[in-house]
């Protein structure tokens, strides 16, 4: 990240947390936070053009991928509108339910969970990679000092990877696929299976990833994106960004119901 960083008077950072099929809810947001964009600055305008960091997790990574992923006019190649036609669209492939509930699919349900997960994912992978082909994370549309931030887990080494535009700029082996990274990032243990895959450099040096979800163990983008931006600062010398001179919008999806599970008396006759 450039040194102009520490002399800008406002850094802003867009945040995306993970879950599922719920990234319609910022989905929605964001479409109307560009459509109101469009309004002041006219058709062309996207979130990407306004954003220092933006960072996402699970499906957060997938919508910040969308956002920040060039098209052949090297512009982002999804409006913010056009999202959530794609979670309508794509997730009952990716996530198929079964027509009609008996006995004989919940038993098979039931023991493919334990046999493996719950979806193969062969589709997500298939429409990830079509879609994004050879693209990689430092292709990622940016400002002058913009950073794509995704998390994944790897479960080799059980530590978190936390990609970024400024890591994959400065490291070839830090500089995977966005279709990789989409994959991994949304590989939701029990749902979709974890994701193998390689970076080489130009020195032939081999980095292997074995990832899941980053939402494992990386659950909150906003620290993250704050992580790296301080990160910098400290690189160039420079004191760790005032808080007030960050600007965050950070976007959930929603909150599961409260209810009560189990009670210790229940609990106490568990074998």
């Amino acid at each position: 990240m450039p040194t102009s960083l520490e002399k800008r008077k406002m850094v802003t950072v867009l945040s995306i947390d993970g879950g599922g099929i719920k990234g319609i809810i910022p989905g929605t947001l964001i479409a109307f936070l560009e459509t109101k964009l469009q309004d002041l600055d006219g058709p062309s305008a996207r979130l990407a053009d306004y954003f220092d960091i933006i960072a996402g997790i699970s499906t957060g990574g997938l919508v910040t991928t969308m956002l920040t992923a060039p098209n052949k006019d090297n512009r982002p190649m999804y409006e913010a509108k056009d999202i959530n036609n794609f979670y309508f669209e794509q997730t009952p492939k990716i996530f198929p339910q079964n027509s009609q509930k008996n006995f004989l699919t919940s038993i098979q349900s039931a023991v493919g969970a334990v046999m493996g997960p719950k979806y193969d994912g062969k589709y997500l992978r298939t429409m990830t990679n079509k879609l994004l082909g050879d693209l990689t994370l430092k292709q990622t549309l940016t400002n002058v000092i913009m950073n794509v931030i995704i998390p994944a887990f790897d479960i080799k080494h059980l530590q978190p990877v936390i990609f970024s535009t400024i890591d994959a700029k400065e490291s070839s082996l830090k500089n995977p696929k966005l279709s990789d990274i989409c994959i991994s990032t949304s590989a939701a243990p029990t749902f979709l299976p974890a994701h193998y895959f390689e970076v080489k450099d130009s020195q032939g040096t081999t980095r292997t990833f074995d990832l899941v979800d980053g939402g494992v163990a990386a659950n909150n983008p906003t620290m993250m994106a704050i992580s790296h931006i301080n990160r910098e600062m400290l690189k160039h010398g420079s004191e760790p960004m005032d808080a007030n001179r960050l600007l965050v919008l950070s976007l959930g999806t929603g909150t599961a119901k409260f209810e009560g599970k189990y009670s210790a008396t229940k609990a106490s006759k568990w074998g």
